[in-house]
């Protein structure tokens, strides 16, 4: 399996400006996996620990932070005799240590030739509740995200049909428009979590896949009464399991009283900010004017909140396997939800891309997805077939004038007066 954040770790090994690295993303997303595969593609020798496997690891950051007796206590514990530059050391599950995590300070201002790659899945949450001390302006960092279309499509055998995405190959595409479309399916119903991907490339069974899905999100849920006080498990369990009945709604926009009757914001916001800091849900917040930067107008209290990966959603709404053979029905589940999902997890691998809504206050009208490219505001109105009307991207052209405007839908490439039809296949490329 291939992921492309390999080219980022490599990347950070090669710069003159290196810290330690911090990996952060959802539990399942692979983290672990990319760690030891750069290590072994990279390094001559890793130290590895995790501070979940081995709790005594702990005992090695007590004390003062005297970086030889560290490293001592390191090469012990690993059986590795690390020395700069050739030895990788890897500490994962760093949220389980505060010491480990402030460590790394002393490292960057002291010890610089070693390179250090820190990973924790619950990281933002364990910084919040725990009140941490993080050695903000000490360390890189690096967010992982499930499997992009593309590295699903070189994990499952299509290598060709991804380089011809990557390259943006529109005229070639075109004459595998029907392929390209059969493979989204596909992507959409599977999705891009690791284990899964595997499973499908290896056994092209859906069944299973269903149930490997089924056991990702139960772990998702024990989690939930691990890492939170038990008087928010209930409200965490309740928000999560609103996501499918929010999407399907028209306008999509999370309401309260979806979780249940009555209920309010100030009761449930601190479930939903539970939820977005260990990534299992992406926020995208409505913005009152298309300008920069984006975060200067985002309304606090509108937001959709989408889960991390299509496929999971798929496992969660009980959609069958049925669905993608059905014509055009898993881009319309949702009323089409499902495919503002996939945008969604798309743009998100563009790390650090500005993404945001844009709607009336009416509700007259509304721009499925508002990006931020350096300088540039570009609407992204997402369709869930071939259906090109979009009034609400003319509604918004007619009031903003935008340069760049992006309608993505199952139809072929096209531009027009600045209007860009981008195939759902290769919106990707909406920010290139």
């Amino acid at each position: 399996m291939k992921r492309y954040a390999l080219e980022n770790l490599k990347n950070w090994k090669n710069s003159p400006n290196r810290k330690p690295l911090v990996i952060r993303g959802a539990r399942q997303v692979g983290k672990t996996w990319l760690m030891r595969k750069f290590a072994k593609e990279s390094y001559k020798k890793t130290a590895y620990i995790s501070f979940v496997d081995t709790p005594d690891a702990k005992n090695i950051f007590e004390g003062n932070y005297n970086l030889n007796n560290i490293l001592l206590g390191l090469n012990v514990l690993t059986g590795v005799q690390i020395t700069p530059k050739d030895t990788l050391i890897i500490l994962d599950e760093i949220q389980e240590c505060e010491r480990a995590l402030n460590a790394l300070k002393f490292f960057n201002e002291n010890a610089p030739d070693y390179h250090i790659i820190a990973a924790g899945s619950l990281l933002g949450v364990a910084v919040r509740q725990k009140q941490f001390s993080f050695p903000v302006g000490q360390v890189d960092f690096l967010n992982l995200y499930p499997l992009s279309f593309c590295e699903f499509l070189e994990a499952i055998g299509e290598k060709q049909v991804s380089e011809l995405i990557l390259d943006n190959k529109w005229e070639i595409l075109k004459n595998f428009q029907d392929k390209c479309i059969n493979l989204l399916k596909q992507y959409m119903f599977v999705g891009g979590m690791p284990e899964v991907v595997k499973f499908f490339a290896d056994n092209k069974d859906m069944t299973e896949v269903r149930k490997i899905q089924n056991a990702i999100l139960t772990g998702y849920a024990e989690d939930f009464s691990k890492y939170t006080e038990s008087s928010n498990v209930a409200k965490i369990t309740a928000v999560w399991n609103s996501i499918p009945t929010q999407l399907a709604k028209e306008n999509k926009k999370f309401t309260y009283k979806d979780i249940q009757s009555g209920a309010r914001a100030r009761e449930y916001e601190a479930a939903v900010e539970w939820l977005a800091l260990t990534g299992l849900v992406y926020i995208v917040h409505k913005i009152t004017k298309p300008d920069l930067p984006l975060s200067g107008y985002e309304d606090s209290s509108a937001f959709k909140m989408y889960m991390i990966d299509t496929g999971l959603l798929c496992a969660k709404a009980l959609l069958e396997a049925k669905t993608i053979i059905e014509g055009n029905r898993i881009f319309e589940e949702f009323k089409g939800a499902l495919t503002e999902q996939y945008v969604l997890q798309e743009l998100k691998i563009k790390d650090n891309l500005p993404i945001a809504y844009w709607g009336t206050d009416s509700g007259t009208a509304e721009v499925d997805f508002v990006i931020q490219d350096k300088e540039k505001i570009i609407p992204i109105e997402v369709k869930a077939s071939v259906n090109l009307k979009a009034k609400s991207l003319a509604s918004y052209r007619q009031k903003y004038n935008p340069q760049k405007v992006i309608r993505t839908s199952l139809a072929g490439f096209e531009e027009n007066n600045g209007l860009f039809n981008i195939p759902l296949y290769m919106i990707k490329n909406a920010a290139e």
